[in-house]
């Protein structure tokens, strides 16, 4: 359970009742109040080494961009929902594009007024949307402060059209199970090799975790989702993967399997990630691989098209092999 090392607040949040509930529950930790939680001062001037210890406090204001963007792979828009960053250290974590900015955990208390927005706009829609509430975050790690998801699948699932889906690094989904959805959530579990998961994405589930909350999802009747992603071309990565694949197809239930579909995508990377990465983890694996990755725009890389290429056909064929019944609907 976190528990965070101080709470950074706008005064706004105690018009709503999340706002007061999580000052009431945080009674005890240190507060500093803020006017805007899109830019705190202090955090702007901490140095790159101080990243893992940003990442213990948390913020909490008001969420006050609403704009839907549109989305053409798993769903129809991505939302700005009730939450932003996360309390684990991805090494490649796409949020760390200004490190005292977007890593740290920020919840916005105005659900009511995001929830509201996207029932108006599935309901004006001529056909089902999907909505993405899970870009910026992850919600299962989220719930275990706010019960956030909890509160979202309650409230949702009686609109008329629509559905909601999230991606997850975590296995927290006990609170979840037993709720009445109505089949309009689809969960989407991130995975990757056991080897990948334990020397890059640290604070998050382990694969075995992640594998056993699938099939508990499936059995509780959620659509699922699996994300091999980012998927990151070390020296053994054929041999790694394939045994994730293999893993994956042994220990998923065949309810599961009947209906599960995959998004696969190459890992991004960027000089900011670098420069905190050194000095915020400088025992830690170098992502960067100047022999494989190139430029994409200003301080950003991603595998040469060649390397991207030889990828994609490893995992049709794998794919194709151990899951011929299963869609992927995306490689990027």
């Amino acid at each position: 359970m976190f528990k965070p090392k101080a709470i950074y607040f706008e005064k706004e949040i105690e018009n709503y009742p999340l706002g007061k509930e999580l000052i009431d529950k945080y009674k005890d930790i240190p507060k500093i109040e803020i006017e805007n939680h899109n830019a705190i001062e202090e955090m702007r001037k901490k140095e790159n080494k101080e990243f893992g210890n940003m990442k213990r406090n948390l913020i909490i204001g008001v969420r006050k961009t609403h704009k839907f963007v549109e989305n053409h792979k798993i769903s129809d828009y991505l939302v700005p929902y009730t939450s932003s960053g996360c309390t684990a250290s991805c090494l490649y974590c796409y949020l760390v594009c200004n490190y005292n900015k977007c890593a740290y955990l920020r919840l916005f208390v105005n659900r009511e007024q995001m929830l509201e927005k996207i029932v108006k706009t599935s309901l004006k829609s001529d056909k089902e949307l999907t909505f993405e509430i899970g870009s910026n975050s992850d919600l299962i790690l989220e719930n275990t402060i706010t019960n956030n998801l909890i509160w979202t699948i309650e409230n949702f699932k009686n609109t008329e059209k629509g559905k909601l889906t999230f991606p997850t690094k975590f296995d927290m989904v006990e609170p979840i199970l037993p709720l009445e959805h109505k089949g309009k959530i689809i969960v989407r579990m991130s995975v990757n090799p056991e080897e990948i998961i334990n020397r890059v994405e640290f604070g998050t589930s382990r694969l075995q975790g992640r594998i056993e909350a699938i099939n508990k999802l499936k059995e509780a009747g959620y659509q699922i989702g699996i994300l091999i992603a980012p998927v990151i071309f070390v020296e053994n990565w054929k041999e790694l993967y394939l045994q994730l694949i293999q893993r994956l197809e042994s220990e998923l239930s065949p309810k599961v399997k009947k209906t599960l579909f995959f998004e696969i995508i190459f890992m991004t990377y960027s000089y900011v990630h670098i420069k905190i990465n050194q000095e915020a983890f400088p025992n830690a694996i170098d992502l960067y691989d100047k022999d494989k990755m190139t430029g994409r725009g200003k301080g950003k890389y991603w595998y040469k098209n060649e390397i991207r290429q030889e990828g994609e056909r490893f995992f049709r064929e794998k794919m194709k092999q151990y899951f011929p019944n299963n869609e992927i609907i995306y490689i990027v």
